[in-house]
């Protein structure tokens, strides 16, 4: 037996309901009427050849006019009272011609007439039945439309075993894994926690910087729930149109409960990006926004009112916390909030041990050691990492991928990818080689800043060179000391120019930028300034939506900012004048790094310890 598919039925329907016989005898009946009326809106008096002849001979003033067409043995004119009258001649009779071109001043030959005209006397039947077809088939798709058109577009999650994400791809949030795998279990078993009297949460919302796994994190609820997931963004609220973001809120928490209740173990509902709607409501400040505001006011009035004994569970995620109204954080709606920040170095590694499941790697990967010099990545970050590893090992024609690979992919996503073809003269490469050594002499002489693992004057990115220093340890506290050190470390470069060729070159803009901002921290934020004491200045909870450059209120003096400004110099020239101490006290260390880094482009940090004769203990302190 022959089996017919959806589409196939459906066309097969929308055929079998179609009107062919009235349309049929449409198109029959209003051609005849063309051909018979339209042309020829009244009978012409048909002439035999004789009497036309005759007229023509005898009487020519009672025509008025003739028209020949040339292929047709017809002759039509009109007669000088106005009768229309048609006559056949023979087909060839000069004769007569001669007597119609002599006799009759209005005589014309015709080319013959085209099937157009009947065509597009035509065009509104066709119009007509196109129309009804189209109606036939894709009416009730548009009427649905229409219809649906304040309905909510949200993605439902399939739960299909290939599609699944589960909490073991999640790694390095296990704070947050918990608080979800609570909410997972409440909808499992709601007895075991309604036994002592608690309430399922109403909201969960997710807060962190880019690229930290909150939207994998809502993937993995869904996987491991077993329930309706319903997914979105906030900006699917959004629309041109006034009020349809409302109505999409109200039928998105419908729909919510209909799923709820038909699984009877509840449903979840994510909302990605909230802050696209959920942001502040207008509070005298750039402007309001009114379509917004009624989203916002239909989303706080379904959060506050919807019923829990459904199990529906809303959970959103945002990297802009500050701007979400402060009516939709409040508990009773948002229940939960969870950071969901950088990972830790245990937490990288075990990124990196999720990211490099398939992929094929060497024995001598050390994820500890690759997760050390990696503080700060997110986890799109690492998994970014992987693939490029993966892609620079293909790219070498390599069985798997090694520990270099992972080492130049790191480099490769904090400056970009090496210029080896960049045009370089002798006089630049120099330059650069004293400048960077002035950074990698340093960065060993000092205790207090992070070890040299590699220093390069290939350029990179938008470096002409670079030292390379990761911590070998997370950090959350650094000493008075140890930010001095630092800036010391990043002015070595410009030190070592002034140093060996008496001047100072445009190579150390960003060293220097980086150092001033440093310094500026340690006076206005971390109150580390000897005149100014324990004081932080300048309020960073600005007004929002104006933008990054006016984040930062002035709430000091000017005689304070004018402290403010020769302290910050002062530190730097302190740290300025130690690195030329430095520098000056192992000239010959620098010349020599100097020299070998012009031979060699590329340095790790060992073999610069080996070479210039340091010993430094890097170990990680417990």
């Amino acid at each position: 037996m022959k089996k017919i598919n959806g589409s196939n039925l459906k066309k097969s329907k929308i055929i079998k309901k179609f009107p062919w016989g009235w349309l049929t005898t449409i198109a029959v009946i209003y051609a005849i009427l063309v051909l018979s009326f339209v042309n020829n809106p009244a009978t012409p008096k048909n002439l035999s050849y004789s009497e036309f002849y005759a007229i023509l001979k005898d009487s020519p003033q009672k025509i008025k006019s003739v028209v020949k067409e040339e292929t047709k043995m017809k002759l039509t004119g009109e007669l000088a009272d106005n009768t229309k009258f048609t006559v056949n001649i023979p087909e060839n009779d000069p004769e007569l011609l001669n007597l119609l071109r002599q006799n009759v001043k209005n005589f014309d030959v015709q080319q013959p007439g085209s099937f157009l005209p009947f065509l597009l006397q035509l065009l509104p039947v066709g119009l007509i039945i196109f129309f009804w077809w189209m109606m036939a088939s894709r009416g009730e798709q548009i009427g649905n439309r229409i219809m649906t058109f304040g309905k909510i577009r949200a993605k439902v999650h399939s739960g299909k075993e290939e599609e699944k994400v589960t909490f073991k791809d999640v790694a390095g949030v296990e704070e947050a894994k918990e608080e979800l795998t609570e909410v997972i279990d409440f909808l499992s078993d709601p007895k075991r926690f309604q036994k002592l009297g608690g309430k399922i949460p109403k909201g969960v919302l997710l807060v962190g910087p880019p690229g930290c796994g909150k939207t994998l994190i809502a993937k993995a609820v869904a996987g491991e729930a077993g329930v309706p997931f319903f997914s979105l963004s906030g900006s699917d609220f959004v629309e041109m149109f006034v009020g349809v973001g409302a109505s999409r809120v109200r039928d998105l928490f419908e729909q919510g409960r209909r799923a709820a209740q038909s699984s009877g173990k509840g449903a979840i509902i994510f909302i990605d990006e909230i802050d696209a709607v959920g942001r502040l409501r207008f509070s005298g400040i750039g402007g309001g926004h009114d379509e917004r505001e009624q989203t916002l006011n239909a989303l706080l009035v379904e959060m506050d009112g919807f019923d829990t004994t459904y199990g529906l569970i809303l959970i959103a995620a945002t990297n802009r916390p500050d701007t979400l109204d402060p009516a939709l954080l409040r508990p009773g709606r948002f229940d939960r909030n969870i950071v969901v920040n950088l990972p830790d170095i245990i937490g990288r590694e075990a990124i990196l041990k999720v990211h490099t499941r398939k992929l094929k790697l060497d024995t001598n990967v050390d994820m500890k050691s690759l997760a050390s010099q990696t503080p700060g990545f997110s986890g799109a970050d690492l998994a970014n990492l992987c693939n490029e590893a993966a892609l620079l090992a293909a790219r070498g024609n390599k069985e798997s991928i090694g520990m270099p690979d992972f080492e130049k992919s790191v480099e490769r996503v904090l400056m970009g990818p090496e210029k080896k073809n960049r045009i370089m003269s002798k006089r630049e490469k120099e330059i650069t080689a004293l400048h960077e050594s002035g950074h990698s002499l340093l960065s060993l002489l000092l205790p207090e800043v992070n070890p040299l693992k590699k220093v390069s004057i290939i350029p990179r990115g938008l470096a002409g060179g670079y030292t390379f220093t990761p911590p070998i340890e997370d950090r959350h506290y650094w000493t008075k000391q140890e930010l001095y050190a630092e800036i010391t470390m990043m002015l070595g470069g410009r030190a070592a120019e002034e140093i060996t060729i008496k001047d100072v070159t445009t190579g150390a803009q960003n060293d220097l930028e980086t150092a001033t901002n440093l310094a500026r921290k340690m006076v206005c934020q971390f109150g580390m300034s000897d005149k100014l004491g324990n004081l932080t200045l300048g309020k960073r909870e600005g007004l929002i939506f104006l933008g990054r450059d006016m984040a930062e209120e002035k709430n000091y003096s000017d005689v304070t900012a004018r402290v403010i400004d020769e302290e910050i110099k002062k530190i730097l020239d302190s740290a300025y004048g130690k690195a030329i101490e430095l520098l000056t006290a192992n000239i010959d260390k620098l010349r020599l790094l100097s020299n070998t880094l012009l031979e060699k482009e590329v340095m790790d940090g060992e073999a610069v310890k080996k070479l210039l004769g340091i010993e430094r203990n890097d170990s990680i302190q417990q």
